[in-house]
């Protein structure tokens, strides 16, 4: 018979994903985003017959009490963002959800359902997916080398690889009697649709098996009058979560190594030593997990036997546990007799006249029950349950059982035909690898099988010949981009908008990133406006991108730049890593051109730059870099500011106005000029400028607030009480402002208001601290934003708060440690009006501050209130000294006022 014709392939490549429930959403996920970062296009088929993907059986109870058994922490698509989980529930409709939480079953598949919607919509363009409802029954090789599937509806799919994402192997029930397993009264597969109906509003029941299944059972059938037997083998219920759960404890290293008896022994003793020095026994299950995998494996089947046969039950119990909520549930139907639990197997069954049964323990004791509900799980074989799709490939060859005969053999998720090859077109994850991992089927695991199955999938799909690199796109300041045209002129337009400092970069690198999802420069870019600026920006979901964009395209200078975003965002990387700022700092010496990393360097109005004690970084960054700036306008801005910074101010307004005559909309020069009239007591002047420029180009200023603060600060130091009011109430008020800017800018105003007394009566605080997330006042990410935290909990007078901060500041950055804490000690004195702890410790303060970075206008609000406090103690002569000393500064009437008020 002469040989088929190879057909010529499509030009874009087709994987068919069979199962749209979690592993098939999560795999889908990763497909898209991963295909969309790459540019490569693929056709993507999801074949499935549920009808919203996402959701399987796990998460379609629509029962609130069914709980995860898993805390939101852990319940991220993905494993580079495990907060994912936990921002997206915040964002719909449940603000108080902690990582420690656990959440509704059926909440997790909205989640997952709209999680993979997304990833569909943002891979528009480059990756197409089709839905079909319906079941994949064979699966067979082509004569061209690919595959095809034959569907239950008639149809098939030819694909170039194919993803078996099939879930838990359905249960045999072959534990059942005859008579049992005939009956109509016994209810197989529980989790089918309308299965238990018939079940609701009968007498008592009998659930055979006690984990998991059966506890989410016994929650929907519990009610007055009915008593819930359960039965298993031991008798044992999974063990409750903590209430507050602590950290994981590692196991012994060598504990992989040793030798299964001597190994059984360790973790005996590992445990009990965990439950000795720490209380609880689960922070060892917990360390242990991540090993499970490499334990098992090293395993003989002889070994592996032994465990199932001894062991498997009791780490079940303890390791897939209950959540609180539903423990507690469970406690109470236990305590009132209604859900029974039982030692015991089921030996045989009887009809009963009423139409029930009357089920038979082995050791002769007799339930009389309305219904038995097999409980006991899925199959462990691949083919369980008379499934024909894993039953072709086991009988064609194309698959192998498992160690044990449990799942199918695979390596790395390719699965391994007959003859002991791995076919590089057929691959699996989750339930059908348990065989050889064992634990496989929670989400933590899945979501990196996934990830790994993805990138595998797209290695070796076959790809069109690409055109002929062309020559990358530069940025304005002729620095390379790796994407295309038209991205990198969205990324121009938003770098553009930063040096500026005008609206809408956010908008502008976010329609880059949208344009080419793997562009990790415009990822870096929002990830950092969200952090430092205030941006609304899922920042951890940016920062995520940008590090798996960067890892598959970007030069040296990108990945630096990436790296830089990631310490400034996170801390360090690693212990004994470079921190964000040493990060910067080397960066820029090998990239002087990188003008947004210059721009977050330098402490102005859009970052708050490097720290260091003596204030001469900043400058010393300014300065190296100048030759690669040519004197652009966006440098001399910079220079300007610092150069005010260093007192040198006439020299700084020259250079201000210099830069504004290259770009009128210079953000820097005008804020670098703001600095100029203030440091100069150039009040009157000062304000009339910088009003003018507010009411005219200012207008699209990204930071327009702050510039209206400006001049709110030459208003007070004027002693000009009504207009620092109309201004607070026109320009500065929530609703005008809000988020970090309403900190920094409206509060820290209220507070110097306030001791400057240029404001009677109570400040209404309250309301810019409504303007801001609480997290960001009382959890802040930088040491610049906690000072101004500070400022507004002590202007609030909430000294819980103000605790809380400092609690926060303890455990965080060494900045927050070492100058946020006794800032907020000092504070807290304030506000326990023990003026003269406040102000030795405010004073001590001083010379350390610049370590928080922003300007010297915006950290004198703690020189402010060490005034305040000197004048509160009656420390006269201090106060007047340190008064003396800023009028020698600049000219300003409120000190003026203050000096006259204690020489009275």
């Amino acid at each position: 018979m002469p040989a088929r014709p190879r057909l010529p392939r499509p030009t874009r490549p087709t994987v068919a994903v069979v199962g749209a429930g979690a592993a098939g959403a999560l795999v889908a996920v990763q497909l898209c985003e991963t295909a969309a970062r790459r540019r490569g296009a693929l056709d993507l088929v999801l074949i499935d017959p549920a009808p919203e993907a996402g959701r399987g059986v796990a998460y379609s109870t629509p029962a609130p009490e069914h709980r995860l058994n898993v805390p939101v922490g852990g319940m991220s698509c993905y494993p580079d963002d495990p907060g994912h989980f936990q921002r997206w529930l915040t964002c719909h409709g449940e603000s108080t959800v902690t990582a420690g939480d656990f959440a509704p079953r059926h909440r997790y598949g909205s989640y997952l359902a709209d999680t993979l919607g997304r990833a569909i919509i943002a891979a528009h363009g480059t990756v197409s997916v089709r839905r079909l409802r319906t079941r994949a029954t064979r699966c067979a090789e082509t004569a061209a080398g690919r595959v095809e599937l034959t569907l239950a509806d008639g149809g098939s799919v030819t694909a170039d690889s194919v993803v078996f994402a099939t879930g838990p192997a359905k249960g045999r029930a072959e534990w059942a009697p005859a008579v049992l397993a005939a009956s109509d009264r016994f209810v197989a597969r529980p989790w089918a649709p309308g299965a238990l109906d018939p079940v609701a509003d009968t007498d008592d029941v009998l659930l055979v098996g006690t984990g998991l299944t059966a506890v989410d059972l016994a929650l929907l059938l519990d009610r007055p009058g009915r008593t819930v037997h359960a039965v298993s083998r031991t008798g044992l219920l999974p063990q409750p979560h903590a209430l507050a759960p602590l950290p994981a404890v590692a196991p012994p290293p060598d504990l992989p190594v040793l030798p299964f008896a001597r190994l059984r022994r360790e973790f005996t003793r590992y445990v009990a030593e965990t439950r000795r020095l720490h209380g609880d026994w689960r922070p060892a299950f917990d360390g242990v997990r991540p090993w499970i995998g490499r334990l098992w494996e090293g395993l003989t089947d002889d070994e592996r036997a032994e465990f199932l046969g001894r062991d498997a039950t009791r780490w079940n119990v303890h390791r897939h546990r209950m959540a609180p909520s539903t423990a507690e549930v469970i406690g109470r139907a236990r305590a009132a007799r209604r859900l029974r639990i039982h030692a015991g197997r089921v030996a045989d069954a009887a009809p009963r006249e009423d139409g029930g049964l009357t089920v038979t323990l082995a050791d002769g004791r007799e339930l009389p029950v309305a219904w038995v509900v097999d409980c006991t799980g899925p199959g462990l074989r691949a083919d369980a349950g008379g499934d024909p799709l894993w039953g072709g490939l086991l009988a064609d060859g194309l698959a192998v059982p498992g160690p044990l005969g449990i799942g199918v053999a695979t390596v790395d998720g390719r699965l391994r035909d007959a003859e002991g090859r791995t076919d590089r077109r057929l691959f699996t994850l989750g339930s059908p690898r348990r065989g050889e991992l064992w634990e496989t089927t929670a989400i933590p695991e899945i979501r990196v099988q996934a990830k790994a199955v993805a990138e595998a999938v797209l290695t070796t799909l076959p790809h069109p010949s690409r055109p002929t690199a062309r020559r990358r796109p530069t940025d304005q300041f002729g620095l390379p981009l790796s994407t295309h045209a038209a991205a990198a002129a969205a990324y121009r337009g938003g770098l553009g908008r930063v040096i500026t400092v005008r609206a809408k970069a956010a908008e502008a690198f976010t329609r880059a990133v949208e344009l080419d999802p793997g562009f990790a420069l415009g990822h870096a870019a929002l990830a950092l406006l969200g952090h430092e600026g205030g941006a609304d920006v899922d920042v951890a979901r940016a920062l995520a991108d940008a590090q798996r964009s960067v890892r598959e395209r970007a030069d040296e200078r990108e990945r630096s730049f990436v790296d830089v975003v990631t310490r400034r965002i996170a801390g360090h990387a690693t212990p004994g890593a470079a921190d964000g700022d040493t990060a910067l700092v080397d960066h820029l010496s090998r990239f002087p051109g990188d003008a947004f990393a210059l721009g977050i360097a330098v402490p102005t109005i859009a970052f708050a730059g490097v720290g260091d004690l003596d204030g001469s970084l900043a400058l010393r960054l300014v300065e190296s870099t100048a030759p690669a700036y040519d004197g652009h306008w966006f440098h001399t801005s910079l220079l300007s500011f610092v150069r005010q910074e260093e007192g040198r101010i006439d020299e700084a307004g020259d250079l201000a106005r210099a830069a504004l005559a290259a770009e009128s909309t210079s953000g820097h020069a005008v804020h670098a000029l703001a600095h100029v009239h203030y440091e100069s007591g150039d009040h009157h002047a000062g304000r009339a400028w910088l009003d003018g420029w507010i009411g005219g180009r200012g207008r699209g200023a990204v930071h327009r607030a702050h510039f209206s603060w400006h001049v709110a600060l030459h208003e007070l130091a004027l002693d000009d009480t009504a207009a620092v009011r109309r201004r607070w109430f026109a320009q500065l008020a929530p609703g005008q402002v809000n988020g970090v800017r309403a900190l920094v800018d409206s509060g820290s105003l209220l507070w110097r208001a306030r001791m400057s007394k240029n404001w009677s009566g109570r400040v209404p605080v309250e309301g810019v601290l409504d303007a801001v997330a609480r997290d960001l006042v009382e959890r802040p990410a930088t040491a610049f934003t906690a000072l101004h935290s500070a400022v507004a909990l002590t202007a609030a007078g909430d000294l819980p708060a103000l605790r809380r901060l400092r609690t926060h500041a303890s455990g965080a950055d060494p900045v927050q440690r070492e100058v946020v804490v006794p800032l907020c000690s000092a504070l807290e004195a304030v506000l326990e009006e023990e003026w003269s702890t406040a102000a030795t410790g405010l004073r001590a303060l001083l010379p350390d501050l610049r370590r928080v970075g922003g300007s010297a206008a915006q950290r004198e609000v703690v020189e402010e209130t060490l005034l305040y406090a000197l004048l509160e103690a009656g420390q006269s002569d201090t106060a007047r000294h340190l008064l003396e000393q800023r009028l020698d500064r600049r000219a300003s009437p409120l000190d003026t006022r203050r000096l006259a008020g204690l020489d009275a």
